[in-house]
């Protein structure tokens, strides 16, 4: 996925190949539950400069969703809270804005520094996640 922002949310366009679809022609629900994840978990890294993993998710699939279809993935910051706590919303929509499927996700973001101390993320990726956000 590539994502771009305005600086309120981070969005996303994909197409889904037949490879990973489920029954027929429909996108498995597993494939779709991975876009949320990571459109929320890259809401929560732009917009808040810092390394997140998942805690928790609730989706909700509202349209079936077919192979090679233009989609579109949307993240928002809900909330944040303590040191640690973050909460998206995520949303996949179709070419004609049809919302298909939601979620909402708690993270937990940590600065690159505890990251490190703790072994969330080795210094290839630490040095990897500073370059993608032209952070230091």
């Amino acid at each position: 996925m590539t994502f771009f922002t305005d600086e309120r949310a981070v969005y996303s366009q994909v197409k889904i190949p037949a490879h990973l679809c489920g029954w027929s022609n429909l996108v498995h629900g597993g494939v779709l539950s991975t876009i949320l994840d990571e459109i929320m978990s890259w809401t929560a890294i732009y917009l808040l400069r810092r390394i997140t993993v998942t805690q928790s998710m609730q989706i909700e699939f509202l349209k079936p969703v077919t192979m090679d279809s233009e989609l579109s993935a949307c993240g928002r910051l809900v909330s944040t809270s303590g040191k640690h706590d973050v909460k998206t919303e995520g949303e996949i929509l179709t070419g004609s804005g049809s919302l298909c499927a939601s979620a909402t996700a708690d993270f937990k973001a940590f600065s690159p520094a505890v990251a490190r101390r703790l072994g969330i993320a080795d210094e290839e990726s630490l040095e990897w996640f500073a370059r993608a956000l032209e952070i230091t």
